[in-house]
């Protein structure tokens, strides 16, 4: 994805997730180790108050990563930080979103982008926020 003449205040453009199965969640306690029964075992999610089965944190995160490498590369992720805020449900529909807070000329050739991030489930509710720098080519002039 292209982004040029970035400047603090500019809204990035969303990533979109499908909407969240079983199967992904049981794909990813394979892929990430994570085999608490809260992700994948209804009965144990309700006998923990939680109704139904829930999505893994990293999940949430691991899109938020993807949403980054989409717009910049991943050689030019530098840092990535987040917080959980709410529990993702079967269904839900999250969509990465990020503002630009900074862009910080390195040299003639890049600049430091400091980035707000948070991904959103269909209401609207923020279930991880965080914050991340990426480098940007050009100068602050260039590509992300």
């Amino acid at each position: 994805m292209i982004l040029r003449n970035l400047k603090a205040g500019d809204s990035l453009p969303p990533l979109v997730k499908e909407p969240i199965s079983k199967v992904q969640l049981l794909k990813y306690a394979g892929a990430s180790g994570d085999y608490n029964l809260i992700h994948t075992d209804v009965e144990t999610a309700r006998a923990a108050g939680l109704g139904d089965v829930i999505a893994h944190g990293m999940l949430s995160m691991g899109f938020l990563g993807q949403f980054l490498t989409d717009l910049a590369g991943p050689e030019n992720v530098r840092r990535l930080q987040v917080r959980f805020g709410a529990m993702v449900r079967l269904g839900d529909v999250l969509t990465c979103r990020g503002m630009v807070q900074s862009v910080e000329p390195i040299d003639a050739e890049r600049s430091l982008v400091t980035l707000d991030i948070w991904a959103e489930n269909q209401r609207g509710e923020k279930v991880t926020t965080g914050a991340a720098e990426v480098f940007l080519e050009g100068g602050g002039r260039g590509t992300i």
